[in-house]
């Protein structure tokens, strides 16, 4: 193991020695599983879109998004690199959900949910602090639940930050492409 995730393993270490109780002990596992499979931010991209236009606009911003987030991550980035979860790499740990079969990095959970944060945030959204503090604590989860290392979820919130800001861009000039072959 070297230094660099020998320090990170330290990191979650701290994080199950001093901040673990038993309240978030049953609350983080329930945050993480917002974000399953893109869960909530689904969820919200496809209720935007049944809204007025310019929510129709926010919500498409957000699937979109979300692929990129997929595409980008959980398709070729986490197939690239296969890191080994810390929960391999620190056995002793006891686990509260789950264990994922799937490569550690780049946090999925993290890139979907500040991809999903960022389109809201860079429209001014209604609702955009409140999820972007709702991506902080899903990304926030996947270390108090030792299933990514913190440069995982850093990556991971750093990737779904540039999702949201290409989703936003593609989606601006796909609308002005298609507003000039309307007219």
């Amino acid at each position: 193991m070297d230094g660099f995730t020998a320090a990170e393993l330290e990191v979650l270490d701290w994080i199950a020695q001093h901040l673990h109780t038993d309240l978030l002990d049953s609350i983080m596992p329930w945050i993480s599983r917002l974000a399953n499979s893109g869960g909530i931010w689904l969820l919200l991209g496809v209720l935007l879109m049944t809204l007025n236009r310019k929510e129709r606009r926010v919500g498409g911003q957000v699937l979109l998004s979300m692929l990129l987030s997929l595409f980008f991550c959980n398709l070729i980035l986490k197939n690239a690199v296969g890191r080994l979860r810390p929960f391999v790499q620190n056995p002793l740990v006891e686990l509260l959900i789950a264990a994922p079969g799937d490569p550690s990095f780049p946090s999925g959970h993290s890139s979907v949910s500040f991809a999903a944060a960022a389109v809201l945030m860079l429209n001014g959204s209604k609702g955009r602090w409140a999820a972007l503090v709702l991506a902080g604590l899903i990304a926030f989860s996947r270390l108090y639940l030792y299933v990514h290392f913190p440069s995982d979820v850093l990556a991971g919130a750093a990737l779904g930050i540039v999702c949201g800001l290409l989703s936003r861009q593609i989606w601006t000039y796909g609308s002005k492409r298609y507003t000039l072959r309307k007219s």
